[in-house]
Parts: C-alpha cells; structure tokens; sequence
C-alpha cells in the first residue's frame, strides 16, 4: 500500500501487515509526521501531525 506524504507529497510505502493499522508513520523525506487509520489495506484516515522545519544555514565565518 502507498499512502502520499501530506507535507512533500513523497509515496510511503507500507507492508501488507500495516492493513489494520492505526497510529503515526513518518515521511523519510521530510520527516513529516502523520496519523493514519487503515482498515482491511483501505485508507480511513490520514492526517497530518507535525512538520519538520528545515535547519536554519550557520553563518559562516567569513561573513561580517
């Protein structure tokens, strides 16, 4: 089964043994995080729980 991330829109793939699966999954992509709900391998519920922000760049040394 793929589900599509809600955040970057990547495919996750899960294992026939997610088929009754309810609780979170994360987005390797961009580490999303999302609650789904998954009821004999057909989505219920996909919803999302948290967004990663990206680390601020350092400056670098040689600036000011």
């Amino acid at each position: 089964m793929k589900i599509n991330c809600l955040s970057c829109g990547h495919n996750i793939h899960l294992d026939d043994a997610y088929g009754d699966y309810e609780g979170e999954v994360k987005c390797f992509a961009c580490r999303a995080m999302m609650e789904i709900k998954l009821d004999q391998g057909s989505i219920k519920k996909v919803k999302l729980v948290s967004l990663v922000k990206p680390a601020a760049p350092e400056p670098s040394e040689s600036e000011g």
